[in-house]
């Protein structure tokens, strides 16, 4: 059994309408979820659960919810070869609320489309919450998307950073072709 924390405000996304995002994680992986909606702790039981990667991913799956995705998204990080990644935003710029929301914002960007735009040409899913990033990806994937907000963190202009990320497109595209 492993006890996972969210943020009390993600619980209701766990459990979903009616049971229903904790029953679909159920149903696949096998595990069993006890979702303390007052601790906003999650007891994941995996004992019944043969496959390895399942056991180590399901915790995955729970804390991609806990850090702002949906259930759909966070399901993916199942599938092989997908994974998530948390960046925490204090690393890079301290612990002031003002540094932290400033870089949220530069993360975002005007109408989010700095964010939208990470996650098109990486061909990511990301997440702004809190105080951290979150990416879900393969890992040729992840590695540009991670690249492109420490960029962002690292102070960097927008204008270099989608320089890059459409650099690393083509990389990206001749990787899924299996070319080399």
């Amino acid at each position: 059994m492993t006890t996972v924390k969210i943020p009390k405000d993600r619980i209701g996304v766990l459990i979903g309408a009616k049971g229903s995002s904790k029953k679909l994680i159920e149903e696949r992986t096998g595990c069993i979820l006890d979702i303390d909606s007052n601790t906003a702790e999650v007891d994941i039981d995996t004992q019944g659960v043969e496959d390895p990667m399942v056991r180590m991913k399901v915790e995955e799956v729970v804390k991609a919810i806990g850090r702002g995705f949906s259930t759909e998204k966070a399901l993916e990080i199942l599938d092989d070869d997908v994974y998530f990644e948390l960046i925490d935003i204090k690393s890079y710029v301290g612990r002031s609320p003002k540094a932290v929301k400033r870089m949220k914002g530069r993360l975002i960007g005007r109408q989010g489309r700095t964010r939208q735009l990470i996650e098109e040409l990486s061909e990511c899913h990301v997440s702004v919450y809190g105080h951290t990033v979150g990416l879900v990806g393969p890992p040729t994937e992840l590695r540009v998307a991670r690249r492109a907000i420490q960029m962002i963190l690292d102070g960097a202009e927008h204008s270099s950073v989608y320089g890059y990320l459409e650099s690393k497109r083509v990389e990206i595209k001749r990787d899924k072709l299996g070319f080399f």
